[in-house]
Order: structure tokens, then sequence, then C-alpha cells
């Protein structure tokens, strides 16, 4: 470009090039002033410095709406006798959460330890101004005992307790709990999941003041006495709706038990169910529900798109035409079980793609690289199970495929939200088959938009889409013709999807017995049933003498016995 307004007659190239730079510095100190006069918005949450400078190293200046709604209410109250709230949260993926519960338990946290600090140099401070009262030598500070070595092993007591539902959302949670104490002195993060070895886990979980773990494992070192929470104060409950589903409501009622005396119980969840709402009557007192958004205003920046398919092979080529789309930067494809995860994973390897498969039958260590390498970008396309659904925050991921339906509905908001996070826009392509179109109608109707059917040039489906159930969305649960509720108990069933068929009376089943009403079928291997010729099923003529044989014996009426498994026996000679 300075070339070119050197070869106008205008400027040499050296002069062109300090007349951009001198006109591109007044640009870049304009946007500094104009970064420098916003105000951090987390300041006026009243967290404490050495979070805000972490938020502000990370990148981020301006909280999102339930962060502003939900960490004022989170911080301890002024009111000594109001102490804290119990929260119940409902909020999109992608929308913040995560510090919405981690920075007020973490500024708690810090507030504690300063007031514990400042009480332990006053009381050292004592001892020295006695000690020299009495003239003696001021005392030394004791110095700080190794955790590691055996001898000084004490199980750990944690101060704040978040649970999660899977394994990689727990790892997640705690990375994001790492960069944001990086400026804070002396609080420990710890990060207890299954498959990871026990020694290195009880080594990280020593002086830990904040434990992220899932319910399986922490029980395991609770009762091998390994941690203690009975000092637990804080208690978080991320993704209670897939806690649920996974199983975790026993585990949930013993955690509840041991942590019977914590100041505060926080829960966040895609709905407020009614299992929900049960669990939290259990584990909560009095809480207070704070809902951001509903499911029908949930990811307002992330295009939905639905591609009908007429078979697997069918449903394989649109995935290959879409992978190979130049905008695509990274991409997650769900599947529906694990077997199809590797199937469909070796497929896209073989096709020349950088994949690979994620689920829950692989190991800890290897499920840990893989996300690795989709973080750093040596992935490109990841196959993963509903395993992968929650707990993968990774800015580069543009597109979602659904080659495999959810089983529930409200999975399909967890999946796409794996894309466009934070603001992002994002792209989420739906495959389905014509037999999946009763599911596809339950994800419709629970998040109240309706998917735009697309089609391909030359890939387009040969059947005809099917329509949404009569009454629309809000009807979706509405029974089929052949499902009919209206039809009372022994009134006459529709013919197949609509005719009708006639009375029992008129079609000859009053008396099944009767050889003159009723005639039987036709089966498979009869002969086309009482052909002329042919013995009634069930009376059998007398079979031909075998080779097989034995002879008959006298006073049996001259009958052969011939064995029913004479074929199946091996020859013998005699001796």
């Amino acid at each position: 470009m300075t070339d070119t307004f050197a070869v106008q007659g205008e400027l040499s190239p050296a002069e062109s090039f300090d007349t951009a730079a001198i006109a591109a510095e007044p640009a870049a100190e304009a946007a500094e002033q104009f970064v420098a006069a916003v105000p951090n918005g987390f300041l006026k949450l009243g967290l404490a410095s050495e979070l805000i400078r972490a938020v502000a190293d990370l990148g981020y200046t301006q909280p999102t709406t339930v962060q502003e709604q939900t960490i004022p209410l989170a911080l301890p109250s002024d009111d000594a006798a109001a102490g804290y709230i119990d929260l119940m949260v409902s909020s999109q993926t992608g929308s913040g959460k995560t510090a919405a519960f981690l920075l007020p338990v973490l500024h708690t946290l810090l507030k504690q330890q300063a007031e514990a600090e400042a009480k332990l140099r006053a009381e050292f401070e004592q001892e020295i101004a006695e000690a020299v009262a009495r003239g003696e030598p001021a005392p030394k500070r004791p110095k700080r005992k190794d955790p590691t070595s055996s001898r000084n092993f004490k199980p750990a007591t944690p101060g704040a307790l978040i649970l999660c539902p899977t394994r990689e959302l727990a790892q997640q949670v705690a990375h994001d709990a790492i960069g944001l104490v990086q400026h804070c002195r002396g609080l420990r993060i710890a990060s207890v999941v299954g498959g990871m070895p026990y020694q290195l886990q009880i080594a990280r979980l020593q002086n830990a003041d904040l434990v992220v773990a899932t319910p399986g494992r922490l029980l395991d070192l609770q009762r091998s006495s390994q941690i203690k929470l009975d000092k637990v104060q804080f208690l978080v409950v991320d993704e209670g709706d897939r806690m649920l589903d996974l199983g975790f409501a026993d585990d949930l009622a013993e955690v509840n038990k041991l942590t019977i005396e914590r100041k505060q119980t926080m829960m966040f969840s895609a709905t407020f169910a009614p299992r929900i709402q049960a669990l939290a009557a259990r584990v909560m007192r009095q809480p207070r529900k704070i809902q951001i958004d509903s499911p029908q205003e949930k990811h307002a920046n992330i295009k939905q798109v639905l591609f009908w398919a007429d078979s697997p092979q069918h449903k394989r080529k649109l995935l290959d035409h879409w992978l190979r789309d130049t905008t695509i930067n990274q991409a997650i494809v769900f599947a529906s079980t694990q077997i199809e995860c590797d199937g469909l994973a070796n497929d896209l390897q073989q096709a020349g793609f950088d994949a690979v498969a994620l689920h829950g039958a692989l190991s800890q260590g290897l499920r840990n690289r893989r996300l690795m390498a989709l973080r750093q970008g040596q992935v490109q396309v990841l196959v993963a199970t509903d395993v992968a659904a929650r707990g993968i925050d990774v800015p580069t991921i543009t597109h979602v495929f659904n080659y495999g339906l959810p089983m529930k509905a409200e999975d399909y908001t967890h999946r796409i939200g794996r894309t466009g996070r934070a603001g992002r826009d994002g792209l989420a392509v739906t495959f389905a088959e014509f037999r999946d179109r009763r599911k596809i109608f339950d994800i419709e109707g629970y998040s109240k938009q309706q998917f735009k059917a697309e089609t391909i040039p030359g890939l387009e489906p040969a059947q005809r889409a099917p329509q949404a159930p009569r009454g629309g969305f809000a009807d979706r649960g509405a029974p089929r013709d052949h499902h009919s509720r209206d039809r009372k108990f022994g009134a006459p069933r529709t013919a197949g999807f609509g005719g009708n068929h006639a009375p029992r009376e008129e079609r000859g089943f009053d008396n099944r017995r009767s050889n003159e009403s009723y005639v039987r079928k036709p089966a498979f291997g009869d002969f086309g049933g009482q052909r002329e010729g042919f013995a009634p099923r069930g009376d059998f003529a007398p079979r031909a003498p075998s080779s097989f044989a034995k002879p008959a014996k006298p006073g049996n009426g001259g009958k052969v016995f011939v064995p029913r498994d004479a074929k199946k026996r091996p020859y013998k000679p005699a001796n």
C-alpha cells in the first residue's frame, strides 16, 4: 500500500510509512483512552482487588447478566442476622455462570484468610511483647511443616466444595478457579475426579481451601479419611439436573449430611424442573430463585439448522459435505452411543480429518490428553457422546453437529452450547432421519423454537419432510390416531393408521375353536395350511422306517420306534 501511494507521486515509501505510523498513533491512543474511560464493571460488585486483577488479566471487564444478579446475593450480607442466602440459578451454558459462583466464594475465602492471618499476627506480636516485658528473647515463628511428609499428614479440610456431574466439567471449573486465584497468596485449589491416581490427588488435597469434585471419588476419599467435609462452609452443586440424570441423588444426600453445618448452598441448573425443586427443598434453606432466561430465549447467537436424511449413509454424506467447509475452525460431532462415536471417528480419520473420539469408556488420562489437544488446536473434529456436552469451554469451536440425537430434549441445549460461548456466534447443525421426527418435535417443543430445515443441492432427501404435530409445539405430546385416548375400553380399534375394523362378531372371532368360523392362516413350514393331500398341523402321519430305526420288539404291536434326534447321532458300528 505504501508503494501505491509512492507511485502516485505524493510521498516516498519512507515518508508514507512514517505518515501511516503517525496516523496510527492517535488511533491507538484513542482506543487506550476509551478502554481506560470505561470502568471495570466488577468493581461495583465489591470483589477483592486480587480477583479484579485476575479477571482483568483474563480479558473480562464487564460482568454478564447472571454474574450481575448472582454475585451481590452470594456475597455475605452486612446484616449479621441475615448471614448468607441460598441461591437457585438457572442460566444457559456459556453465560458465565462458573464465575458467578466462583468469584463470591473465593472472595469470602480470601476475606476469612486475611482475618485469620491478622489474628495470628496479633497473637504473635502479643507473645513478643510479653517476652520483652519478662526480659526474655523474642520467640521465633514456627517453621512451616512439609505437607507431603507422612509424619505431617492431616486430612484435608476445605472451606468450599463444588460438585460437578462429569469429570470434564470438574476439571474445567478447577481450571477456571486456578486462573482466578493467580494473584491470591495462600489460596489453594484441588480437583478430585475419578480415573486419576489416588496418591496424586491426596497430595494435591493437602491444605486445599476449595475442592472441585465428582461425587463418587469425593466420597471414596472421605470414607478412607483422606478428606473431612465437616468444615465446609459453602456447597455449590453445578448442573443439578445432570447430577440427577446420572443417578447421584443418594450421593448428594450423603454429602448433604456430611456438610450439614455449612453456611451457604448454591445450585445451578438448566431449568427449575419439579425434581430440581424437590432436591433443593432437601438440601437448601429457603432458596432464592434467579432465572436469567427461559428455554425459549436460549442461544440467540447460535444459528440452528436441520437436514433430513433418508438413511444413515445419506446422513454420513451430509456430514462429510459440511466438514469440508473451510470456515470451520474446530467442531464437535455428537454421537448417540460409544460404538457409533468410535466408528465415526475412525471413518473421519480415514477420510483425512484430524478427528478423535471422546466418551466415558476411555481412560481418564486419554480423555485429558484429547481435550488438551483440542484446546491447543491439534484436533479439528472431536467426536463425542453426551459426556462432552458439559464442561468443554473452547472459544475456537465454531460448529456443533448433532449426528446422533440426544435421548432428552434438554441435552440438546447443552450440546449446542459448546459453540457461541461468551457472546460469540456459532452454528449448530442437526442431521435427523425420518424415524427420528418425534425427537425433533420434542426438541422444538422444549425450546419453543422451530428448526429451519434446509437442503444441500445434490443431497436432497427422497422422502417428504414430516410436518409438526397438530396443535403446534405446545401440543407436541398429543397422542397419535392409533393411540387415541378418546377411544373407550372395549370400543373397536382403528385399522392400522386410519381405517376402521369391523366388530369381532363380523370378522368371525366370536368362536375361535369352531372350524366353521375360523380358518387357520398358512404358517411357515406348513406348505399352505390345510391343503389337499396334507394332514392338518398337529396330526402327524406315520413316518416311513428310517435306516437308523431300531427293529420292532415283540409285543409292541409291530410299531417302529424312530428317535427324534436320529440324524444327529453319530453312527457307531456294532461290536
